[in-house]
């Protein structure tokens, strides 16, 4: 993926920095493999926000991706590189030798033509999906499973991946892009390669509209707020806050750990990524 920048001939343009979309062949999506989103603007059903700045935003229509790639043994060939308007990553259409269609994720590398598997049977080569326990150490892998037979729960985002570093038995160990080292079992499947897009992180909208077709609503600053508002509003004139970083309801915002101090998970976490 390439970015392309733009002459100044606005200010919302002035800065802008937007994907070429060089890769993307498919011109439109197979209706059959969409579902339609209903927007909830963050609100619950009783219609409170429970999630704040969410609203508004362009139309979409889900693509339902397969995670689990279980059709095993049999070929399939890459049709299109299509793009996916509700995730970084871009998506691989794939025709099967018996008709069935279905996306998966793009890894990088992966052209329309190309031919890609599932299962024991399939190389360890880039788009291929097979247990971890097959794939030789080293290589870059994505969509893998923490559950064998649950789907794809790792890495899926664009530019992301895991290494395979070691393996014991049944057990093989991942090195996640946080940069945490955990146990996997080797039955879980994953996808070979990298995700595709990897030059997302880097793309600027170059004004607050675009905020807007994605469906982000401003935020306000806690310090820009009164004290009844916020507890880090107030004070005359302009201030830091006077206090720690916090939310509305008054929890502080940094440093606190958020993960459960007795969790199953615990025991396969080798090393932190911290």
């Amino acid at each position: 993926m390439a970015l392309k920048t733009y002459k100044a001939r606005s200010c919302g343009i002035r800065f802008r920095e937007s994907a070429t979309f060089e890769e993307i062949t498919e011109k439109r999506p197979v209706k059959s493999l969409t579902k339609a989103v209903r927007k909830t603007a963050g609100r619950n059903n009783q219609g409170r926000i429970t999630t704040r700045h969410h609203g508004g935003g362009a139309k979409q229509r889900l693509r339902i991706v397969d995670f689990k790639r279980n059709r095993f043994d049999v070929e399939a060939t890459v049709k299109d590189i299509a793009y996916d308007p509700t995730r970084s990553a871009y998506l691989a259409l794939i025709e099967y030798t018996d008709g069935v269609k279905s996306y998966i994720l793009a890894p990088e590398g992966l052209k329309p033509g190309m031919k890609v598997m599932n299962g024991t049977k399939a190389e360890a080569t880039v788009g291929n999906c097979l247990p971890l326990a097959q794939i030789p150490l080293g290589l870059m892998v994505h969509a893998v499973e923490l559950v064998p037979g649950e789907g794809a729960k790792v890495a899926r985002s664009a530019g992301n991946a895991c290494q395979v570093m070691a393996r014991d038995g049944e057990k093989v160990t991942l090195k996640m892009p946080s940069g945490e080292v955990r146990i996997f079992n080797g039955r879980c499947l994953a996808t070979v390669g990298e995700v595709g897009n990897k030059d997302w992180g880097s793309i600027k909208l170059g004004k607050a509209g675009r905020k807007r077709h994605l469906g982000i609503r401003p935020t306000v600053r806690g310090v820009a707020m009164n004290p009844v508002d916020h507890p880090m509003g107030g004070g005359e004139g302009r201030t830091s806050g006077g206090s720690d970083p916090r939310s509305p309801w008054g929890k502080l915002a940094k440093g606190g750990k958020t993960r459960a101090k007795r969790k199953a998970s615990d025991k396969i976490i080798v090393k932190r990524r911290k």
